[in-house]
This record gives C-alpha cells, structure tokens and sequence, in this order.
C-alpha cells in the first residue's frame, strides 16, 4: 500500500505540472496540444516497447486492442482536449476545482469493486474533500474572475471541464478493472501499449484538423514561443504521458478503486502550487484551508483502508 499510494502521488505531481501548459502557452489550440502531445507519446512508447515486442505479441488478445483504443480515446485524447479548452477558458484554478472531483466521483465508481470500503465508512473522508473543493471554489469565484470575452466562453469552459470530469472519472475505474482482469501486462507493458494506440489517435487527431480546416493557433506566434511550444509538448508526453501513466497504473494494482480514487486529488494540490508558484504568491486562507482538507480527507481515507489489513496481521495478544 505505501508503494501504491507513493507511486500515485509522483503521478500526481507530474500531472498537476501538466495543467501548467495550457495556461503558460494559451496561443496554441487544444486540439494542437492535444495532437502533437499524444503523437510524441506514441513515439515514445514504441521505442520503449521494442524491446518487448515479442513479450508482448504473444499476450495481446483482439479485446485488449479493442480496450486500449477506447480507454485512449476517452481518457487521453478527449480528456486533455476538453481540459486544456477549459483551462484556456476559465483559467486553471476554476477547471482544477471541477477536475478537483475526481477523487470523490472515482471512489463511488469504485465502491462495487473486491477490497472496495462501503460508503458509510467512507463517508467522513469524502465529506472532507467535498469540503475542500467547496472551500476553493468560494475563493475563487467570490473573487476576480479569469479574463474571459464572453458569458459563454465561461459556460463553455465549465462544461469543458465537467467532461473533463467524466472522461477521466470512467478511464481510471475501467482501466483500474481491467489491469486487474489481465494481471499478465506489468505497468511498463500495459503504458507502452496504451501509448502507441494513443499516438495512432494522435496523428489521426492532426490530420482531421488540417482537413477540417480548423485553427491550430490564436495569434501570431514567436519562434521562441514554438520552441516552448515543442518543449512543453516532448515533456508532457514522456513525463505527462508516459511516466505518469506507468506510476499510476502501478498504484491502481497495490490499492483497491476507493483508495486510487482519493490520492489522484495529488493531481489538484499540485495544480494549485504550481499556479501559486506561477502567480508569484502565497496561497490565500480559504486556499490553504482547502488543501488541508484535502489532504485529511485523503490521509483519513488511506487509514481506513490500512486497518482491516492492519488488524488482521495483529497477532491475538494485542488485540482489543
């Protein structure tokens, strides 16, 4: 359990980093960010997965394929589309908070799952998170609002972000289930996989912009803004992409569904200190009170989960 719950909140930190780029580098589409991201990440994996070709030919079923493409489709491609558009939006803080969720909608996906808490002993953990987000968003929104144009870029951003939420909240409990339905894929293996399927998508993704004809850039972009761009993009893909997916598909097979569910809010306390970092200040006395809130409820959730297994490896004398 210590590795899993370390594994997720290193995927957690390299993730809030990623919600970094769309904010620092807003002349670029989503979809372009989305496209060249994924198309890298590709690469990558088929590089990484070169060596294991022959391994991995000889476990691959046509329904692991027919897997791979729709959790690549759901919770890579259409979430970082939909999550970039609303950090370009309504800006990061508001479309972490909505993604900020997470742990509490994957948790209640998970609860039919083996070794899953029920609700009830749940409950106070969860209330916690809950109080955490809210606490953030009445900062927030009682506060400066992001520069929008429009009342609509705002209610477009929101819903950005609410599908964001969905995409994600099903991709981590259905990629969860079926890592633990095909224990013959390790990590490093199941993410090498996911990523080629993903670079597939991703090259198909620039392709149908360019023949939809759509706007890849907002403005006139500098060549060191493209050099940024091509940084930011390699770095999401082998450490947003890559790692960050390794590191969490080893945590989803240490930790049962409610637990991985509660630490991927390492995802959101990240996001809010690099946003802080970014803004050059110190988090303000609601912000700070609902990272704490966050992190109790998450700590309080990790003991429940730890003492089952603590009482039964209690030997009869300290019992009680």
């Amino acid at each position: 359990m210590k590795r899993g719950i370390s594994y997720a909140g290193l995927a957690g930190a390299i993730w809030g980093m990623v919600l970094m780029v769309p904010q620092v580098l807003p002349a670029f589409s989503p979809w372009l960010l989305s496209a060249v991201r994924f198309s890298l990440y590709g690469v990558i994996s088929l590089l990484l997965a070169l060596p294991l070709a022959g391994r991995i030919r000889a476990k691959l079923q046509a329904d692991d394929v027919i897997m791979l493409a729709v959790l690549s489709l759901v919770g890579n491609l259409l979430y970082f589309i939909l999550l970039a558009a609303a950090i370009q939006l309504v800006g990061i803080a508001p479309a972490s908070l909505i993604v900020g969720v997470l742990p509490v909608t994957i948790t209640l996906l998970g609860l039919k799952d083996e070794g899953a808490l029920s609700l009830r002993q749940l409950a106070w953990p969860l209330l916690m998170v809950l109080a955490g987000i809210v606490c953030i968003n009445i900062d927030t929104f009682a506060g400066s609002h992001p520069a929008t144009t429009t009342v609509s870029d705002r209610i477009l951003g929101v819903l950005a972000a609410l599908g964001a939420l969905a995409s994600w909240s099903w991709f981590a409990s259905r990629n969860a289930r079926y890592l633990r339905q095909r224990p013959c894929f390790d990590s490093h293996e199941w993410s090498c996989l996911l990523g080629m399927v993903t670079g597939v998508m991703g090259g198909g993704l620039w392709l149908a912009g360019n023949w939809l004809g759509l706007p890849m850039v907002s403005q006139a972009v500098s060549q060191t803004q493209w050099q940024l761009f091509w940084v930011a993009a390699t770095g999401c893909a082998l450490g947003g992409s890559w790692l960050a997916n390794a590191l969490w598909y080893a945590a989803a097979r240490r930790l049962p569904s409610t637990l991985s569910g509660q630490l991927i809010v390492f995802e959101t306390l990240f996001a809010l200190l690099y946003g802080f970092a970014w803004l050059q200040r110190w988090p303000r006395p609601l912000e700070l009170a609902s990272m704490l809130l966050l992190l109790g409820g998450v700590a309080w959730a990790v003991r429940r989960h730890a003492t089952p297994a603590e009482e039964q490896a209690m030997p009869a004398w300290q019992g009680g």
